[in-house]
């Protein structure tokens, strides 16, 4: 996202008054709390769990959060090796924590994820665990699981190695933090190479066709005795630390492909024809496509805060579809890319709000160690992907709804005035589409004959906070 749109979006909050979340975690049927024999596993967990032999707390691991995450799962550790570079990525080692067939394990099974919500997450793991014993903290030695990858100069990987150790966080750093110190060309050592690195990842992404949705995320947030919902863009910051995450991912991808068996993150390629429509639709909103780029590179090029830019990244929003998980064993799925990724990718690097992430894991460290995969691990795999999928579609209904209840709650007094918008989807059969509001941030249906790309005024003609519903009609 460019910088003046980027800051721009940023600003843009709107404040509802006190809301009760409580009839959203009841709908949605969300644990209240762990069962006394979970908490208590926790608990005695934490307390007891032997660190690994292997030392690594020489190197200077930084963790890079959200300032209130207390969830800490990667602490990375950037080094120049030569012309190349060395990545050091630390994840927590859950595993050392949960016992397998124990009332803990069985727990988290049925959660499957961490649920957020704006009054508060519905965790994984005990807070005793995910917020203390097991979360890498800074200053204080912790369990964990350490990938180290060699780059080449041009960012291939050339050599991967990943290991139980004990590690130790120097600082728990926040993305704002972060890219202020990287503006200023004073980011700390540990990290002094995420522009870099993460500069390159991007590039040698967008080159194999991977795509980057720019979406600004719409989050709700405290504010007094209410709420703020704010729109905020993805920071360079958080970029370059996501594409840390989605290498260890395909690091991941290849040991198990090679160790034939594993679970995958996939996605199947959009049809042609699909594409071809997506074109179409380019060269309608007057979008820039140049001969030979991906889909990818197109969306990397435009401004999201423009109108049309808008309307074609909601367009490019429905080739991301089918994202699910794939287990093996002996046999290699036979189409085992992301294609959002443009690789094999796998899901290794949340173990404290994702279950499949620890088993995962252990099947990588099996693999790396040339060993057999512990059983424990290997009959997990088959039954995972139901799992991640049905708590997916939780996290978010859980996501959805509370934005909905701010949106409609804020809008309550507002019905029959009208507001700029920007039509975003419009129905070629029906007078109906998506309009977005900028004041406040509101995403929405709206009736009427609409052209996508186009702005309009629009009438708000229902903002019902029971069903959670706001509609608009064109004027």
């Amino acid at each position: 996202m460019k910088g003046g749109v980027a800051q721009r979006l940023a600003h843009r909050v709107i404040h509802a008054k006190s809301i009760d979340f409580a009839a959203l975690r009841r709908e949605l049927e969300l644990p209240e709390q762990f069962p006394l024999a979970a908490q208590a596993q926790a608990e005695q967990a934490a307390k007891q769990v032997k660190l690994p032999a292997t030392d690594l707390t020489e190197l200077a691991f930084v963790t890079i959060d959200p300032p209130t995450s207390m969830d800490l799962d990667q602490a990375v550790c950037l080094l120049r090796r030569g012309t190349g570079y060395r990545v050091h990525y630390a994840i927590a080692d859950v595993a050392a924590y949960v016992t397998p067939g124990s009332p803990l394990e069985a727990e988290t099974w049925v959660r499957g994820q961490t649920i957020y919500l704006p009054d508060g997450k519905v965790p994984l793991h005990p807070q005793v665990l995910s917020e203390g014993a097991a979360s890498l903290l800074p200053d204080t030695e912790r369990a964990a699981m350490v990938w180290t990858i060699d780059l080449a100069a041009d960012g291939s990987v050339e050599a991967t190695r990943l290991e139980r150790a004990r590690v130790r966080s120097r600082a728990k750093l926040n993305y704002a933090g972060v890219q202020a110190d990287a503006d200023k060309g004073t980011l700390a050592e540990p990290i002094s190479l995420l522009p870099e690195i993460g500069k390159l990842l991007i590039a040698r992404g967008l080159d194999r066709g991977a795509v980057n949705l720019p979406m600004p995320d719409q989050e709700i947030e405290r504010d007094g005795d209410g709420w703020r919902l704010v729109l905020k863009p993805l920071t360079p910051s958080e970029d370059w630390n996501a594409q840390i995450s989605l290498l260890t991912g395909c690091a991941a991808a290849q040991i198990m492909l090679a160790g034939r068996i594993g679970m995958l993150r996939t996605m199947p390629a959009a049809p042609p024809t699909a594409v071809d429509m997506l074109r179409k639709a380019a060269t309608g909103l007057g979008v820039p496509w140049p001969a030979g780029a991906t889909i990818g590179q197109v969306l990397a090029s435009i401004d999201p805060g423009e109108p049309k830019s808008a309307a074609f990244i909601d367009e490019s929003a429905e080739l991301m579809r089918g994202a699910g998980y794939t287990a093996f064993n002996g046999e290699i799925p036979a189409d085992p890319e992301h294609s959002a990724v443009a690789a094999a990718y796998a899901h290794v690097t949340a173990p404290l709000r994702r279950l499949a992430d620890r088993y995962v894991t252990e099947t990588c460290l099996a693999l790396f160690e040339g060993r057999s995969v512990p059983e424990w691990a290997a009959e997990a795999l088959p039954k995972l992907p139901d799992v991640m999928s049905s708590t997916d579609r939780l996290a978010s209904a859980a996501e959805r709804g509370a934005v909905d209840l701010v949106e409609s709650t804020v809008l309550s007094d507002r019905v029959g005035e009208v507001f700029p918008a920007v039509v975003i989807e419009a129905d070629d059969k029906k007078p109906l589409g998506t309009i977005a509001i900028t004041d406040p941030v509101v995403r929405a249906r709206c009736d009427g004959k609409l052209v996508a790309g186009t702005r309009i005024d629009a009438r708000l003609t229902t903002a019902d906070t029971v069903k959670r519903q706001v509609r608009f009609e064109a004027v």
